[in-house]
């Protein structure tokens, strides 16, 4: 078959036909072009409402469920009393949707099962949910409402998401607040029934609610202040009711709370102390001496030395390594070292026994050294020894009197020396009594005469 030249050719148009298929590529795609007009799609009607399931007269294809579905939890001992006194009510809600369950006291549990009559194929999962709430301390009156077709649960586990029990303590007694006023604030922002018990935190209400009231739990564990969420929340609710600010962006009306690491005052007790501590380190510590002073009739100065009894070695910074610190060595590399692994346990019994008999003897002739000693006489010391030590006892601690006592006396000898003594007997009173008045008593008595 031949082909002529024209069936090649291929016409690529001009430019101006180019420039109209680019504009209109540009233009918006019309996603409704093949969609046909639906006589029952209006406005009037909710997609997101959700119809409550009608027991009478909605039935399954086949009349009932193929197989029968059963769940079952534990309860803590605790919850034994108050369940077993509940336990009529549960029973009598359940009924209404055809589930049949069962207290176990023996083991500790609770289990709801399906039957012929039950219609509804979700309300099983409901029915389970309802046992666990009331596991974990939930009433039995707030329990029952999770069987609504409205309302959602959450069991939020906080247990293992702080290291230090004193830490995970704080940060849930952050989430009830001072009278529960936080978790009151949480369920009135969120819409939901919020139960914080043992490591769990239990809650209740719509699908909305639930996704923030975790998030706030879990923020909350990981040292962020619940308050800050919850201003977070209020702002939003009075966002969505403004209808102009429905298509618009809300960041920027939103805070955003950074966390900074802020160092925190120091009491003034604390740095005294550290000063204290600096002052002590830096100063060397010295003896210091004090003097006494004693002024008597002939001056004197007397200094005594006194040692410090507070001793304070100047303590010494490590060198930081950033090399870990070397691995002790274990038992095994002790006893391969010392040649202990490779003996039998016959010898190693003899060994043991041969220390503690060395050990035995040594502690034996210490006691028997001490008891002697008793009977050792202390060593005689002489008279001049004595006085020695006496003396050197006393240096320490001079007494004011004692030597207030010696200078005077010391005084009193010098003047003794510097009067001279009389070289006449013992009959001669010259030195008592004064001769020239005497004299002049004799010669008036001679004039009278």
């Amino acid at each position: 078959m031949t082909s002529t030249r024209e069936d090649v050719i291929v016409d690529h148009g001009t430019k101006d036909d180019v420039k109209e298929e680019s504009n209109s590529s540009n233009k918006k795609k019309n996603h409704n072009k093949y969609r046909r007009e639906k006589p029952w799609d209006t406005d009037d009607i909710d997609k997101w409402k959700i119809d409550p399931w009608d027991h009478e007269n909605e039935k399954l294809a086949g009349g009932s469920l193929l197989e029968e579905s059963s769940f079952a939890t534990l309860f803590p001992k605790y919850r034994d009393k108050y369940l077993r006194e509940v336990w009529p009510i549960v029973t009598r809600a359940l009924d209404k949707y055809h589930i049949s369950c069962e207290l176990n006291l023996v083991e500790g549990s609770m289990t709801v099962r399906t039957t012929r009559k039950t219609s509804d194929p979700f309300i099983i999962l409901k029915a389970r949910d309802c046992i666990k709430l009331l596991a974990r301390s939930i009433p039995c009156a707030q329990a029952i409402k999770v069987l609504n077709d409205d309302v959602y649960c959450d069991i939020i586990k906080i247990g293992g998401l702080a290291r230090h029990k004193e830490r995970f303590v704080k940060r849930r007694q952050r989430l009830v607040g001072p009278d529960g006023a936080t978790l009151k604030a949480l369920e009135l922002v969120t819409g939901c029934y919020i139960l914080v018990q043992g490591n769990t935190v239990s809650c209740m209400g719509p699908h909305t609610g639930i996704q923030k009231v975790r998030q706030i739990v879990l923020d909350c564990m990981n040292n962020i202040h619940p308050i800050y969420n919850i201003k977070r929340l209020m702002i939003q609710r009075e966002l969505a009711k403004n209808p102009k600010l429905q298509q618009e962006d809300w960041s920027r009306f939103l805070p955003t709370f950074t966390k900074k690491n802020v160092p925190r005052r120091t009491p003034l007790q604390t740095k005294k102390e550290q000063q204290q501590q600096k002052q002590q380190q830096q100063q060397p510590i010295t003896a210091t001496a004090a003097v006494t002073t004693i002024t008597t009739n002939n001056t004197t100065e007397m200094e005594q030395p006194t040692t410090s009894s507070n001793h304070q070695t100047n303590k010494k910074k490590k060198t930081y390594t950033p090399f870990p610190p070397p691995q002790p060595p274990s038992k095994i590399d002790l006893q391969l070292e010392s040649g202990e692994y490779f003996l039998s346990e016959r010898d190693l019994k003899k060994k043991k026994l041969y220390e503690k008999s060395m050990q035995s003897a040594a502690k034996s002739k210490e006691k028997k050294a001490a008891r002697e000693a008793e009977f050792i006489p202390p060593p005689v010391k002489s008279h001049r020894q004595q006085q020695a030590n006496q003396t050197s006892k006393n240096h320490g601690a001079l007494d004011v009197q004692t030597l207030a006592t010696k200078f005077t006396s010391s005084s009193a000898a010098q003047k003794r020396k510097l009067k001279p003594m009389s070289t006449t007997s013992n009959n001669d009173l010259s030195d008592f009594v004064d001769l020239a008045e005497s004299t002049k008593k004799k010669r008036k008595k001679k004039e009278e005469h």
